[in-house]
């Protein structure tokens, strides 16, 4: 029986745990896109600048980064689910508080909050995720992907149907979900057994001494200047109420959520990891450029936002994936390292292009985060046998010499696949 086959049957047959920390993560990753539709409402309705309302994503996304630091410290001392709980409740308290401000400040401080509870739980809820999944390591990306997929597709649906009503909905909409994320996540997770060696602050940033680590992260960051580019400030070009530009984001996340599941793993096994991230990027690169060319042609910009869906879908799936897999540490840690510094491009980013278009105009941001991602592409080119000997850890047989020599050249053999990828072969050979 093949690999493929094999994974693929028992991707989504999971114990209870895990489709209680996949649903807390769906309603995490809603939180993306969730203001994206309330955007012009509350640069109107608060008196504020895009400018201004760009600090949204900048404050939510920084803190994120920065606390991700801390987050393998803090786990390591409480445990997974005490971790993952404090994470929650938190997200439920700053999301409630943002909807009760009436400032673009207020909402700008309790993102920041939002940002400290979303890092202690994105970076613990994939680590518990792949410890607890049934069906391979493979298997278990997949599930987290299909999560993160259907609530970026859900945040901007949602956001735009409440926000109608009031900016404030989204807000208290997340709330009242999380909220329920945390209940089943306290009742259906058991303890998970603390690390036996404590975790220290600068762990995850020592792990970026790692070559490997370090040319995904990089990558990451300059994909997320493009991404968070798009997803600050395409909004306001498009000239749509708030339902409207939930049903269009709503359709990118659509086709996220379809090629992170199905679209990324068939490429992956046709061309490999680094061809289809080439690919991908290649072709959101081009995207950003259009939408900067054709920034006021709104059926131009409208399609090359819901188009970049399917490159999205695919990037984020294989990058996970390709992060887990060469990291030479925990995956706790590797986690906490490559969010880290995807982040900081995220939240840069916004920050950046609102200047850039308070000093010129609205095309130039999405040109600069086009050829941000061309540099994500050169930079993820340095490591390209380090991709293609984590592809051999996972399908091809007489591997492991390649493997082995990479893993000296980038930092030495990754300890998150040794035995689970051997485990895997064993399966693929059965």
């Amino acid at each position: 029986m093949s690999h493929a086959a094999s994974s693929g049957s028992s991707t989504f047959r999971q114990p209870k745990a895990v489709y209680a920390v996949a649903f807390a993560c769906v309603v995490s990753f809603m939180g993306i896109g969730l203001v994206d539709p309330i955007l012009p409402a509350l640069s109107e309705q608060l008196d504020a600048t895009p400018s201004q309302v760009s600090l949204l994503f900048t404050s939510y996304l920084v803190v994120t980064a920065v606390a991700m630091l801390g987050t393998g410290w803090v786990s390591s001392r409480i445990g997974a689910k005490k971790t993952l709980v404090t994470g929650l409740a938190v997200i439920v308290v700053f999301s409630a508080l943002a909807g009760l401000t009436d400032s673009i400040d207020g909402i700008v401080g309790f993102r920041a909050g939002w940002g400290l509870g979303n890092a202690l739980f994105i970076a613990t809820s994939l680590a518990v995720i792949v410890a607890s999944a049934t069906g391979g390591f493979a298997g278990a990306i997949v599930l987290y992907e299909a999560a993160l997929g259907l609530g970026i597709a859900a945040g901007p649906l949602i956001g735009g149907l409440l926000g109608d009503i009031s900016w404030r909905g989204p807000f208290f909409g997340v709330a009242a979900l999380m909220a329920i994320a945390l209940i089943a996540t306290v009742v259906l997770l058991d303890e998970i057994p603390k690390p036996a060696q404590k975790t220290s602050l600068l762990a995850p940033l020592k792990a970026l001494r790692h070559r490997s680590l370090l040319t995904m992260g990089v990558t990451a960051l300059l994909y997320n200047w493009g991404f968070f580019t798009m997803l600050g400030y395409a909004p306001y070009p498009m000239e749509l109420d708030a339902i409207q530009l939930g049903f269009v984001f709503f359709g990118w996340g659509l086709l996220v959520a379809f090629f992170s599941v199905v679209g990324a793993p068939r490429l992956q096994a046709r061309f490999g990891t680094a061809p289809s991230l080439y690919g991908a990027l290649g072709l959101f690169a081009v995207l950003l450029l259009l939408i900067g060319l054709f920034t006021d042609t709104r059926w131009a910009l409208i399609a090359c936002v819901i188009a970049s869906g399917v490159v999205v879908g695919i990037n984020n799936t294989l990058t996970t994936q390709a992060v887990m897999l060469v990291a030479p540490v925990e995956r706790p840690v590797a986690s906490a390292a490559y969010g880290f510094v995807r982040f900081i491009g995220g939240g840069l980013a916004p920050y950046v292009a609102g200047r850039m278009v308070d000093a010129w105009d609205i095309h130039v941001p999405f040109v600069v985060g086009a050829v941000a991602v061309v540099l994500g592409i050169a930079v993820l080119a340095t490591g390209h046998r380090m991709l293609a000997a984590a592809d051999a850890r996972l399908g091809i047989e007489g591997s492991e010499e390649v493997a082995g020599e990479v893993g000296d050249e980038f930092g030495g053999a990754p300890a998150a696949v040794d035995s689970e990828v051997q485990a895997e072969h064993a399966r693929a050979r059965a």
